[in-house]
């Protein structure tokens, strides 16, 4: 026989502090939207495109039938040994890079010192290095991308000494970068001032434990 029970709920803030704490960590693990990096990703991708990258994509199948492209660029954080980021992109020269991206990011100087050193090194060898990464392995961090370089010259001259460590190095850099905005945006998300607004701005309610209710 059917029955009806009353349960009183209540908004975050009606609760006792470590039943704020319970919904915090309810929120974390299930509300947390998965796809939160999706703008440090755009980021990213415009900061590439700035340096001379074009990256990669890769099909995915979608549930409904078809694929869709998604970028190849990878992480895993931030907690454990060999966490990071990585990508596979083509790398050319691209002119005005360390104007264009001090435009782009005025404040950002480990940004500026990327695109120092691949204007450096590209001009010690007429701008005609060009440089592809490919991720391998089961990791995703800045040594698991394999970097080849090259200089398209036209005379078949070779690099100049240290060029292919420069631009190597380069790409590595960028991909530490990355990994630390992933690593900040996900921390201000996490935070219990960013989640105590997600929480109310979706009204969510929890019983008097802090358990979520509907």
């Amino acid at each position: 026989m059917p029955e009806i029970i009353e349960t009183t709920v209540y908004r975050l803030g009606e609760l006792s502090e470590s039943a704020r704490e319970k919904a915090r960590s309810w929120y974390r693990e299930i509300g947390f939207e998965h796809d939160w990096h999706e703008f440090v990703f755009d980021d990213f991708v415009r900061i590439g495109e700035i340096l001379g990258l074009t990256f990669k994509t890769r099909p995915i199948r979608l549930h409904g039938g078809g694929s869709r492209q998604e970028l190849c660029i990878w992480f895993r954080g931030f907690w454990s040994q060999g966490d990071g980021a990585c990508f596979e992109a083509h790398y050319r020269y691209r002119k005005g890079a360390p104007k264009a991206l001090r435009d782009y990011a005025p404040h950002d100087e480990a940004l500026h010192r990327i695109a120092d050193a691949l204007q450096v090194v590209q001009r010690r060898n007429f701008f005609q290095l060009r440089a592809e990464a490919t991720h391998g392995g089961r990791y995703y961090h800045e040594y698991c991308m394999s970097i080849s370089v090259d200089r398209d010259s036209p005379t078949w001259q070779p690099m100049t000494d240290g060029a292919e460590e420069a631009v190597t190095e380069a790409l590595r850099d960028l991909a530490r970068w990355l990994y630390r905005q992933l690593e900040r945006e996900y921390e201000h998300l996490t935070s219990d001032e960013a989640i105590d607004e997600s929480i109310a701005a979706n009204d969510y309610t929890f019983t008097e434990a802090g358990c979520r209710f509907g």
